[in-house]
């Protein structure tokens, strides 16, 4: 008969308060508490003798903190804060996380709440017995190890955390995945990077907490007939942070104290960007520039995709002097025009060019491959340089990092691969280039690439990064996330509201996305997967980009690009229902609305605010809201309500009839509504047909708010200089401070800047501040 061998248990046999924290020593490990504020406590357990201690990837260095104190009692070891009580439990280890006056916020499993599993972790070794093939991908070709040696590189730990959701509770964030979840409660999710995939260990509940992993590991949520539980692969020890808050707000914020604040992009980042694969010639972008000055429709930037090198050098940072015979001359047209100039370039570099030979001869490059190592901070440098000298001089003003995350195993496939192998696939592959315990955290340190050698070089122009990928930490490197290469269905479009509102509930405040998707028609392999055979030619297709055009106007960063059909808008012109003049519509409001998004910039620094807010950020007692997945918050004032059902053509330009030119729209609690294109006004709480013709997206404004609006103008330098007319939605006492600047450069973080103080006093009707002149409009909706 076989003998069992007795489980242990985290009995709690020893108890001590040394340097800033609070040991709990029990029979299987070590369990270490460390609050660094009222509301954050870190906690940190090991099978080993001793904590690491050291900070996670991506997470700023810790200052110690003594406002805490401890009881022992009979069945419990009670940790206490001004906000928070931890409980744990002596005879098993598991915490219960309470706030100071009782109310639960988070248990953890009664028994074996955390368990680690160690095993050997090895590092690739590259010699003369190493295969590597060279691949022809969407992102150039890229050489991938199919075989290699290994050797033995240190003990780590797979970490799993067992954990109780109350029945009510609603799960945000993680970063941003595709299927359209917005509470992640009941299913699984993959924490790892991919084209349509940005992994942020960063959990946030509707009961008021949220959990940080500090780990640089992929990493897994479960909430399933399984069990409920967050599990890291590859781990030193496990390690996270408990965050408690009032709000959403205060969560993110208490985020962002761990990682560091978001810094500012420039005023012209807030307007419209114009892209498409691909501008191929110095002259086609000034011609598109010039035709967008002349139609009067509003641009802030262009955007120069792939292949600004010679052909055959990708990666190469540098422009082809054949299509691009003078580049300074051509940014400097483009400045004439008020317009910005945003460059992609990529981590990977073909073996021909200059820039892979000097990597190569350094040594900084990641094993066997073409990709330079932004873990090492010389490639980090080496990288910077080699972008100064041949880009960065010419006048480019922002960055477009592509494909920064380097391993997308799933792009080589013909069919798509399902949730579970797109994640082994990723620990696999990427593992054989960056060690286990940081195989998710790439992103973050090009991120780091790009904003610290540009800053080194200037304090004139802002940083902007955009970037399909970043990590814990990225948002305080400039960076704008967007969310890969979608395809066109109306589908896509409803999904792509979740999935942006969880990744600004992960702590980052800049997301946007492909306006009309990437793909736009079927071809192989899997994400060739459009809905639009005929692409501009469908009028269904030109419905759903109106649309999509729309929401993207109330996105932080407003952007159109894609493939398979160019993306000016003047090419939605036709005889057909209003397409262009939808177009035009929107962008003049994005235009008309920069007093209020430029100080809503200004509030996501100061204030650690989030711009694109799913309504638990604002509603958080109100249980219809916590669920809804297609609107949104546009800062705190505007009620946004995408249109993501066709209401006049099908695919094939095929006529539909009888749709009602309508959405229905949920009016959250707690306030009045102004209906923001009639001025009617709703009471909250309810369901309203809101009118949402070709022409319009639904939008409510809530009562007790000022909005700063200008006229319409053609750039973000123009509407800076606009008259400001402030808007009052009357209906209660409400504040907002306006914001003002140089609009770029870094003189912000030196207080050089100028805000206005407004305050709308309801019962008398009247609005005051300071540097508001006689002169100036109000306008009162009541």
């Amino acid at each position: 008969m076989l003998e069992v061998v007795k489980r242990k248990q985290d009995v709690v046999e020893g108890i001590y308060r040394q340097d800033s924290g609070l040991f709990l020593q029990t029979r299987k490990g070590l369990l270490r508490l460390k609050p660094l504020n009222p509301s954050i406590v870190r906690v940190t357990y090991t099978q080993r003798d001793a904590v690491a201690g050291t900070c996670g990837v991506g997470i700023l260095e810790e200052q110690d903190w003594d406002g805490w104190e401890y009881e022992e009692q009979e069945t419990k070891v009670l940790l206490h804060t001004e906000k928070l009580v931890l409980e744990v439990d002596k005879r098993t280890g598991s915490i219960r996380y309470l706030e100071k006056g009782g109310r639960l916020l988070l248990a953890e499993r009664e028994e074996n709440s955390r368990e680690l599993e160690e095993f050997d972790s090895y590092k690739t070794v590259i010699d003369e017995n190493t295969k590597v093939e060279e691949v022809e991908t969407a992102d150039g070709i890229k050489r991938v190890i199919r075989e290699a040696g290994s050797v033995f590189d240190r003990k780590l730990y797979h970490t799993r955390l067992h954990l109780k959701w109350q029945e009510s509770e609603r799960l945000y964030g993680l970063g941003q995945a595709e299927e359209g979840l917005l509470n992640l409660r009941g299913s699984v999710q993959y924490l790892h990077q991919a084209n349509l995939k940005i992994a942020i260990p960063f959990l946030v509940s509707s009961n008021g907490y949220g959990i940080l992993l500090s780990t640089g590991s992929t990493a897994i949520f479960q909430d399933t007939q399984y069990g409920s539980y967050l599990y890291t692969e590859a781990d030193e020890e496990m390690d996270y942070y408990f965050i408690a808050g009032e709000s959403m707000d205060a969560i993110i914020k208490g985020y962002r104290l761990l990682t560091g604040k978001a810094v500012m992009l420039p005023r012209w980042a807030y307007g419209f960007i114009q892209s498409q694969e691909r501008y191929e010639s110095q002259e086609e972008i000034l011609e598109v520039a010039r035709e967008f000055r002349e139609r009067g429709f509003g641009l802030d930037a262009l955007v120069l995709d792939w292949c600004s090198w010679e052909d055959g050098m990708w990666g190469q940072k540098s422009f082809d002097t054949s299509r691009f015979p003078d580049p300074e001359a051509m940014t400097k047209a483009l400045h004439e025009m008020d317009v910005h100039f945003m460059l992609s370039i990529w981590p990977n570099m073909s073996k021909s060019t200059r820039d892979y030979g000097e990597f190569l001869e350094k040594k900084l490059l990641l094993p066997a491959s073409e990709i330079y190592d932004a873990f090492d901070e010389k490639a980090r440098e080496l990288y910077w340089k080699q972008v100064q000298e041949g880009l960065f001089r010419h006048g480019v003003d922002a960055w477009w990092c592509d494909s920064s995350e380097p391993f997308t195993p799933e792009w080589a496939r013909k069919v798509k691969p399902g949730p579970e192998e797109m994640y082994t696939a990723f620990v696999r592959d990427a593992g054989k280039y960056i060690p286990a315990q940081h195989v998710n955290a790439y992103g973050l340190f090009h991120a780091r690439t790009i904003y610290e050698g540009q800053r080194a070089v200037t304090d004139e122009k802002r940083v902007v990064n955009l970037t399909r990928n970043a990590y814990v930490g990225g948002q305080r490197y400039g960076v704008i996330l967007w969310s890969g290469d979608i395809y066109a269905s109306w589908e896509t479009l409803q999904k792509q509201i979740a999935a942006g509102l969880n990744f600004c509930a992960s702590g980052f405040p800049y997301w946007t996305l492909d306006i009309g998707a990437f793909f736009v028609k079927k071809g192989e392999p899997w994400f060739w997967n459009g809905d639009y055979e005929e692409g501009l030619s469908d009028l269904g297709y030109r419905e759903l980009f109106v649309r999509w055009f729309q929401y993207g106007a109330f996105l932080p960063v407003f952007r159109s690009h894609g493939t398979d059909v160019r993306r000016e808008p003047w090419l939605f012109d036709s005889r057909e229902a209003g397409f262009y003049d939808a177009l035009c519509s929107a962008v003049s409001l994005r235009y008309r609305l920069l007093p209020y998004i430029y100080s809503w910039a200004y509030r996501v620094w100061k204030e650690d605010k989030t711009f694109l807010r799913m309504l638990a950020f604002d509603f958080l007692q109100d249980e219809q809201a916590l669920d809804i997945a297609d609107q949104y918050m546009f800062g705190e004032s505007i009620l946004v309500c995408p249109v993501t059902e066709p209401m006049y053509y099908g695919t094939g330009s095929r006529a539909l009839v009888g749709i009602p030119e309508t959405r229905t729209v949920y009016l959250p609690e707690g306030c009045d509504w102004y209906d923001f294109y009639t001025g009617e006004r709703y009471g909250g709480g309810q369901y309203v047909e809101a009118d949402a013709p070709l022409s319009r997206i639904p939008l409510f404004i809530r009562a007790g708010s000022i909005l700063p609006m200008t006229e319409a103008v053609q750039n973000t330098a123009r509407a800076a200089e606009a008259e400001v007319e402030y808007h009052v939605y009357a209906g209660a006492d409400c504040r907002f401070t306006l914001y003002q600047d140089s609009g770029d450069g870094y003189g912000y973080e030196r207080g050089e800047y100028t805000l206005t103080e407004l305050v709308w006093e309801d019962e008398r009707k009247m609005l005051f501040g300071n540097g508001i002149q006689q002169t100036e409009r109000v306008v009162v909706h009541s």
